[in-house]
């Protein structure tokens, strides 16, 4: 338990169906390694948060629909960066996999940033 508890990455943003992310995944070619990256939308997300979670990203490349599985927590995984976000309403975005060009496309939300507010000043703040 130990070891499955080392290996969970903590730095990880938040990825849930909808958003259209990008993978930078570690490639090993015989002996030289390079940064390969993989954009797409995420279509689910499976197995919780914990060692097994993974998700899957689907992008159009060349007219041809291409899916991929990512274990969150591997190894390879440099680093996920979460480009838009989208409203859905369902868990898993199976229904993608029929649909192509302006059908396909998800409805972009507005991230709300709260505003800070400031306290007030009283005269008598002011007069210090």
């Amino acid at each position: 338990m130990k070891m499955t508890e080392e290996q969970l990455k903590k730095d990880l943003p938040e990825i849930k169906p909808g958003y259209t992310v990008i993978v930078h995944q570690k490639i090993k070619e015989g002996d030289k390694e390079r940064i390969q990256h993989f954009q797409g939308l995420v279509i689910a997300q499976k197995h919780g948060s914990g060692i097994n979670a993974t998700f899957t990203v689907r992008k159009i490349s060349a007219g041809v629909a291409v899916e991929r599985i990512f274990p969150l927590h591997s190894p390879n995984i440099q680093k996920i960066e979460v480009v838009k976000k989208s409203k859905v309403r369902r868990a898993k975005l199976y229904y993608l996999r029929g649909r192509f060009g302006k059908q396909a496309k998800m409805k972009k939300t507005e991230a709300v940033v709260p505003e800070t507010v400031l306290p007030e000043q009283t005269p008598d703040q002011t007069a210090e």
